[in-house]
Formats: C-alpha cells, structure tokens, sequence
C-alpha cells in the first residue's frame, strides 16, 4: 500500500478498519462491516462514502460555453446557474471518453466532476480540443469529495449547518455552505439512487467534515465503501466507466439516449451516435435477473435460447435490496422483449435468466 495514492481521509478509513484494497492506484476501503449491511444501511438510513479520489476540473473564459457544447453530448446551455448536468465525452467513432457532471458556477465558469481512472485522459483530451478564451485547470488535487447518501442524509446532515439544505433541488448545488463551520460546494447529487448529498471541500477539512457528519447521528449513518458504492449505483443502473461504457461503446449502446441532444450543433462522435439512435445500434444494454441458481460475473457471456452467444455481462451480483442475482449485458440488438429468456455462461454450465425492466431499482419517492 506504501506506493497508493491516499485520500485526505486515508487515516480514518484505517482507524474504522477499513478493508483497504488498491483501486486503480488508489488506497480506499472496498468495504467495513459488510457490503450487504452497508447497502442496507445506504437505503434505509444514510451512509458515508469517500469520493475523494474523484477528478475535478475547471473550465473557465468567454468560450467556455462554446468549448463544452462541442466537447459533450447533453446540452450545456440549457443549465441555470448552479445546476448540475450528467453528460458523456465522445471519440469520433462515438465510444465514451468518459462520463461525467458539469456544474455551471458562472456563466464562463463550469466545475466538472470525472472518474478517478481517468482524471489525466479526460484532461488533456480536453487540452488537445482547446479553443482561444478557455482555461482548463485540473484541480483534483486540491478537491476531496465526500458523498453522504440515504433517505435520512438531509435530515442528519441539516443538524450541522444553519444552511437550509431544502433550497439544494435535486441536480442543482450551492457553494459555500457552511458545513460544521468549514465552506464547501454541496449538491444533491450522488452515484447511489437515493437522495443525498456530494460535499467538495479543502483537502485539510475532510476529515473533520466526516467525523462531523458521522457524530451527529452514529446510530442511522453506516460507514460505506467501494463495494456497497459499486452495488448501489448498479442497482440503480447507473454506468460504471469500463463497464457499461467504454472507448467502443456509444451512448445509444449503453442505454443513456436520454443524454444525448441531436438538435444542439455539432460535437465530437454527434456523426455516429445519430446514426445509431436512428438506424439502431448494433448493440443494446438489457437487464436480467437469474432464474437458475447462481451469480452473474462480468464478461460472462449471454446466450439465447438457441444457443447463440449475444454478448457478454458487464455487471452482475446479488442484489441485497431485491434478494436477487441480476446482472447487465451488452448484446446483440436483435430485438428484446421483458420476460424473454436467456442463458448465461457461468463456468461450463449455462444457466436461465429473464430480461426484466430496468433501472432494478427505483426509490419509492420518485417512482
């Protein structure tokens, strides 16, 4: 661990006795107690996520409205002052640079929020594309990031600040709110499906922020790692780069056409992700869950009933919410109804499974 990078809140996780793992060069903790009581905690109560190895970059000038419309696929000049926006990076082939959330702080200010693992191709991929008036300042080394999310984490967390944390909408933020006396940016945003909260904040802060959050309500607030975070988002299909999208999967492949607007003017990959929305992608993202005994793995392959290989999974588990294995796939788009049956290839057998509705989940107040 001696070579990892380490979070600002490195020595709690191992005073908490974290379960500390290597995550792509990063030293976190995969889990604490279990990752089924975590996500159980996270939906019923509220848990505490480090997030700090998140990248941060800030685009700032005259063009830099301009500059993100060509560089993303959601429309940027739809957003009000502090709202956020999810949004995709494309190659020219249309495959996914990186997903991402872009807070408009300004009207020549934009704070963006990318995937730890590729914080320096996301940066000078947005180096190589830049045009006169724009700045690009990557910023992730003086940003730590802590997620509290649950359907208890306003309530909790409005007993340490005198902010009233009902004026933050959901996909919207505020700067410097005062949280257990240190400034910080907090949106109602979160990679989990349930309300909740991201706190970016001065790297010396961090710790104090957390053990803050934590000491208000010790008996609702589940300390939550890696683990607990990847089953969370999965059960709310939310796409994990590497996973459901990649440098060779478009956005119409993965599922998420509801963050790519065709009308805006041209931007990077626009050619072929049209092509796909209109002509149909030669690929689909499906959710299923298991009929026969066993779990799902990623890059298990996908069979119909026929025998055929579709595809493969690109993410499955049990789901301790639903108590259920269920996995995601990307497979041929042969045309897919729910309830249809397929076969997945877990070691030399392949066992049944069903194509059900997604997101898995969905919390009750939104559904």
């Amino acid at each position: 661990m001696e070579n990892l990078k380490k979070t600002p809140l490195f020595g709690l996780h191992v005073e908490l006795k974290g379960k500390i793992v290597d995550f792509g060069g990063w030293a976190l903790p995969v889990q604490y107690t279990g990752i089924i009581d975590e996500v159980k905690g996270v939906r019923t109560q509220a848990g505490l996520f480090d997030v700090s190895h998140m990248g941060e970059i800030m685009v700032t000038g005259p063009n830099a409205l301009k500059f993100l419309q060509k560089m993303v696929t959601n429309n940027v000049e739809k957003l009000k002052y502090h709202q956020v926006q999810y949004t995709l990076m494309c190659y020219e082939n249309g495959g996914v640079v990186d997903d991402l959330l872009i807070y408009k702080l300004g009207d020549e200010k934009y704070f963006l929020v990318v995937n730890a693992s590729n914080v320096d191709k996301d940066y000078q991929w947005l180096l190589d594309h830049k045009i006169e008036g724009v700045e690009i300042e990557n910023i992730s080394g003086d940003v730590s990031q802590i997620a509290f999310q649950g359907p208890k984490a306003q309530e909790i967390l409005q007993t340490i600040t005198d902010y009233d944390l009902s004026n933050i909408k959901f996909f919207y933020c505020d700067e410097e709110v005062d949280i257990a006396g240190h400034k910080a940016l907090v949106s109602r945003t979160g990679y989990t499906g349930e309300d909740g909260f991201e706190i970016y904040c001065k790297n010396e802060d961090a710790p104090h922020i957390w053990n803050k959050i934590y000491q208000a309500d010790k008996d609702q607030i589940v300390h939550a790692g890696l683990g607990a975070r990847d089953t969370l988002r999965f059960e709310a299909c939310l796409p994990l780069y590497g996973h459901e999208i990649d440098k060779d999967i478009t956005p119409i492949e993965a599922s998420l056409k509801r963050f790519v607007k065709f009308k805006k003017p041209e931007y990077i990959g626009k050619e072929v992700i049209q092509r796909h929305a209109e002509e149909g992608a030669p690929r689909t993202t499906i959710g299923f869950k298991m009929i026969d005994r066993g779990i799902p793995r990623g890059d298990y392959p996908v069979y119909n009933p026929q025998g055929e290989e579709l595809g493969h999974v690109t993410t499955g588990s049990f789901s301790p919410t639903l108590n259920l294995n269920i996995g995601l796939a990307l497979v041929k788009n042969t045309g897919f109804n729910v309830g249809d049956e397929i076969f997945i290839g877990v070691r030399n057998r392949q066992l049944k499974a069903e194509i059900v509705n997604i997101p898995f989940y969905i919390r009750e107040d939104v559904k």
